[in-house]
Parts: C-alpha cells; sequence; structure tokens
C-alpha cells in the first residue's frame, strides 16, 4: 500500500509519455462502480487508478511479454495480467476509502496546505498532458484530485496506525553477524575452455584432499591468503541466529566459532565451504536489521487494524460497470529532461517526503514525462 502511494504521488510530476495502440474513447467517469457503506465510487477514479498501474508497468511488461501482455496469463493461475491489476486496483480503493471512514478517529483530515498541493499538482498533470492520452486515462481536474486526496489521507493514516505498534526489538534479535567464505562446488567446474564440465569420481576424490589442503592452509596463513594460493574466490556477507538463506550446516559452524577464527572444510550436498567468523556483531547490519524488523512489525499491525476496519464495513463492486475498463492500449516513456518542477516543494501532497517531480518505471531509468498519443 505504501508502494502504491509513492508511486501515486511520483506521477503528477507533471507529463507521460504514451502510445496507444487501440481506441481511447474513454469511460463514463459518472457510473457508479463500487459502493463504500452509502459512498459511490465514480468508475472515474477507479478508471484513473487503474490506468495508473498499468502505464507503471507496460514499458517493463511489454517490453518483456509483448503488447499483449495485458490478455496473457502469465502465472497460469487462470487470470490475465489485466485482472490481477484490476482486482487490487479494487482492494486499495477499499482501503483507501477504509481509511478515509476512520481518519477522523485519529485527528487527521486533508489541510489547506495539501489542498492547494493537491490542486497544483492536479492542474500541472492535466495541463501537460495530450487530450487523448487524458481521455484514455480518464483524468481530469476533479478526479486526479479525489485520488491523491484518497492517496494523501492513505499515507497519514498509515503513520498514525504504524505508530501504534510495538517496535521493540532486542539485541538479541536484531544480532547480526559478519562472515566471509570460500565455497567450492562438488558438481561442476569451468575447463580450460571455458566450458562448464562435471566432476568425475576420481575428480572429485582429488578435489575433497585439495580442499582440505586448502581448508589447513587457511587457519594457518589466514583465508584471503590461502584463497589466492589457490585460486579461489572470497565472499562476505552477513547471518542471524535463525537466518534461512545460508546453508544450515554453515550456520551451525559458525556459530561454535570464535571471533576472527576459521571454520573446518564444511561439506554439504552441493558444495564445500570454508569460512571465517569476521565479527559476532556487525553494527551496521545489526542496526539495519532492527529497522527491518521494526518495519516489519509496524507492516502486520498496520495489515491488522485495517482487516479489523474493513470487516466492520460493506464493500459491493458492480462488475458489468468494471469490466468496462479495459487496457485495451499500452503508455510507453519517452526520455526527457529531469530537472525539478518549479515550486516543487508545494507537491509533496503525501506528506511522506515523496516529492511529485518524476516517475522512474523502468530499470534502465528512463523517466516518465511526457504524456503524448498516437493512434495505430
Amino acid at each position: 500500500m505504501m508502494r502504491e502511494k509513492k508511486i501515486a504521488a511520483s506521477l503528477l510530476c507533471g507529463v507521460m509519455a504514451a502510445s496507444l495502440f487501440a481506441g481511447c474513447g474513454g469511460v463514463d467517469k459518472t457510473a457508479v462502480v463500487a459502493t463504500f457503506d452509502d459512498t459511490e465510487v465514480s468508475l472515474g477514479v477507479a478508471n484513473f487508478a487503474a490506468r495508473l498501474q498499468q502505464a507503471s508497468y507496460d514499458d517493463f511488461y511489454a517490453a518483456y511479454f509483448g503488447d499483449t501482455v495485458w490478455d496473457s496469463d502469465l502465472y497460469g493461475d487462470g487470470t490475465t495480467m489485466e485482472d490481477e491489476v484490476k482486482s487490487g486496483v479494487l482492494d486499495s480503493l477499499f482501503e483507501s476509502y477504509t481509511l478515509q471512514a476512520h481518519a477522523e478517529e485519529y485527528g487527521i483530515k486533508i489541510t489547506d496546505e495539501e489542498k492547494a498541493a493537491i490542486t497544483a499538482a492536479a492542474s500541472e498533470f492535466i495541463a501537460g498532458n495530450d487530450e487523448k492520452a487524458l481521455t484514455a486515462m480518464g483524468a481530469d481536474q476533479a478526479i486526479v484530485e479525489e485520488y491523491l486526496t484518497l492517496m494523501t489521507i492513505q499515507g497519514r493514516m498509515y503513520d498514525a496506525v504504524i505508530a501504534e505498534a510495538d517496535t521493540a526489538v532486542s539485541d538479541e534479535e536484531a544480532n547480526t553477524s559478519a562472515y566471509s567464505y570460500v565455497r567450492v562446488s562438488k558438481t561442476s567446474y569451468t575447463d580450460a575452455e571455458g566450458n562448464a564440465a562435471e566432476y568425475t569420481e576420481d575428480e572429485l576424490k582429488g578435489l575433497a584432499e585439495t580442499v582440505k589442503a586448502f581448508g589447513a592452509e587457511a587457519k594457518e596463513k589466514g583465508l584471503e591468503s590461502a584463497a589466492e594460493d589457490y585460486e579461489y574466490t572470497v565472499s562476505s556477507d552477513t547471518f542471524t541466529a535463525d537466518d534461512t538463506l545460508i546453508d544450515e550446516n554453515v550456520l551451525a559452524a559458525l556459530k561454535d566459532c570464535a571471533e576472527g577464527a576459521v571454520t573446518d572444510v564444511i561439506e554439504t550436498d552441493g558444495f564445500y565451504y570454508v569460512a571465517r567468523l569476521d565479527a559476532k556483531t556487525d553494527a551496521e547490519a545489526t542496526e539495519n536489521k532492527r529497522q527491518e524488523l521494526i518495519e516489519e512489525r509496524q507492516s502486520e499491525y498496520y495489515d491488522g487494524v485495517v482487516e479489523e476496519w474493513k470487516a466492520a464495513h460493506t464493500w459491493t463492486v458492480d462488475e458489468k460497470v468494471w469490466k468496462r475498463v479495459s487496457f485495451d492500449n499500452l503508455f510507453t516513456t519517452m526520455e526527457q529532461s529531469t530537472e525539478m518542477l518549479d515550486g516543487t516543494e508545494l507537491l509533496d501532497a503525501a506528506g511522506d517526503g515523496v516529492v511529485i517531480d518524476e516517475l522512474d518505471v523502468t530499470e534502465d531509468g528512463v523517466v516518465i514525462d511526457e504524456l503524448d498519443v498516437t493512434e495505430e
């Protein structure tokens, strides 16, 4: 939910780039797509939320899966990607209206400053986008403002609710140790021509002797020195007492190891390990773990509170109306200037430090900042 809020805030930087490969007549924005208790939810807001999510994914998905990605059942669960996103949007809207209904309990309301920021951000977006593209997204001043208002309340409510969570993390729970290690595969190796080759039984016997000698030298001369002699690579990582990402045999050996000491050779199903416990407590890694545990507890507490609230409200969806929303066009990005907009200090509408200035949705850093439409 917080991720969606930040994406929504970033959207309103001004301009997005898009190409439409199908009709762009839009939907009836006044139609009622859902009802929260006695509050009617317009199709305009729901459609905008859905198309926003689509736009943030299009470049990545289309590049890997083609133009028909939204009609595809990529996960093999019998639903299309379009249905997956649309379902998530409805869940998000239910949560947003639930939070809005409980905002007064926390003394949360939209301030005049936030209203001004929302209006400015929505105006910037509307003014900077092509008319056909705005029609495809169902975006107008009122809808964008309503959507961003929901996201603003959602962000402030998230902060208010998690402030109630128990975030006391003991030193023992957070403790994270650091270690270095050499790992040698028992199944394959790279031959002189650079090709992968599997060990024969005789070669595996020889490998066992080599690793045994390496382990003895590592204890005597140090892990790095021995690794250099044997042309092995030393890697480093961290672990916690109940870590499941590290092999259980390696974890057990490190727990019994003195700080700075090198373990005996550790044999697993597929590898030999020789490891060194660098620090029983790595200060930076331990603090990072503490923050991770705090965030997990906050998130779990928030989810529990919201689910309890949602159970006390009614949420009905008109599926016939919702079917009118279709990802029948694709949004594609064009690389443009990423300079900050004037007055961006007014555009942190979500109130969480996320400045509404750019939406980077691709792995290569292309920024969505101009929305244009071309018909196929």
